[in-house]
């Protein structure tokens, strides 16, 4: 059995089982996990137009104007198609026509004002001075809404050291080579006011058990520091929010790790040094 049939048979996101719309929207997401640890930031660029580096976010939309008649349209559509899926919102982007949609265990994806037709990917705006990703305020509204919604006490945290001057959630994989990288400047990005919370984001069955054995340990900083390294992390299994936070991250959309956030819900990308990883926070302050 494959980790895509595994994540969809054995209760990592039972939601992405059960519908035809959540395999067609989710199927992508998840085999790009199940490949390999990349920089999320450039996993999937090589066919794209626009690069996500090389646009700005969007400031002209509103997460509070949801057009009721689509969402009710788009509804209608799908149970008539044979799909249940419940629809929470329909915001009108910059892009005339066009809404970006909201439903519950999927990532967020674009639709016509008739709702009948589905759209996934990046739409940006050109012809003005520099490209413009029409959807990345929307993205950041309902990550954010989504990361605040986890309890600190199912997040492994490493704390700024002195004043906290920012936060990132940072979706890890205890085998990734980018996500060992990022950890190896933990104290470095510590020190410069940067608080970490840690999410589990495992790309294959093997590592699992090791994401579970760090977040069932008596000190998950020290046992995350160690499977970083390569050692070999045993704890007593225990009720863990390992599978959840799985399926978090691919309604968010990851497809790598390590996958980081700032707290407004932007994604900054994947592996940046310290240094870089300031700046891109501080990007969106």
């Amino acid at each position: 059995m494959s980790f895509f049939q595994s994540f969809n048979l054995n209760g990592l996101n039972k939601r992405f089982a059960h519908s035809k719309l959540t395999k067609a929207v989710a199927s992508t997401l998840l085999i790009v996990v199940a490949v390999g640890c990349s920089n999320n930031a450039a996993d999937a660029t090589n066919t794209e137009v626009v690069s996500n580096k090389q646009t700005v976010a969007s400031t002209n939309v509103s997460v509070a104007d949801n057009d009721a008649s689509v969402v009710k349209a788009l509804q209608a559509n799908l149970a008539a198609s044979g799909i249940e899926e419940t629809i929470t919102s329909a915001v009108p982007t910059d892009m005339e026509g066009i809404y970006w949609v909201s439903a519950q265990g999927l990532p967020s994806f674009f639709t016509d004002k008739s709702g009948k037709h589905i759209i996934q990917g990046q739409i940006v705006s050109v012809g003005g001075a520099e490209p413009i990703d029409i959807s990345a305020n929307l993205v950041a509204h309902s990550a954010k809404q989504a990361l605040e919604s986890v309890d600190k006490k199912d997040m492994v945290i490493f704390p700024a050291t002195g004043a906290t001057k920012s936060v990132v959630y940072a979706f890890t994989d205890v085998d990734c080579g980018y996500c060992r990288k990022l950890h190896e400047e933990i104290a470095d990005i510590n020190g410069r006011g940067i608080e970490v919370r840690y999410l589990a984001w495992p790309r294959s069955p093997e590592s699992v058990p090791k994401m579970e054995a760090i977040w069932c340990s008596q000190d998950r900083n020290a046992a995350m520091t160690q499977g970083k390294m390569g050692a070999e992390v045993q704890a007593p299994s225990c009720a863990n929010p390992v599978q959840e936070q799985m399926a978090l991250g691919a309604s968010l959309g990851v497809r790598g790790t390590p996958a980081i956030f700032t707290e407004s819900g932007h994604q900054v990308g994947g592996y940046l040094p310290a240094a870089e990883l300031e700046q891109a926070i501080n990007a969106y302050k």
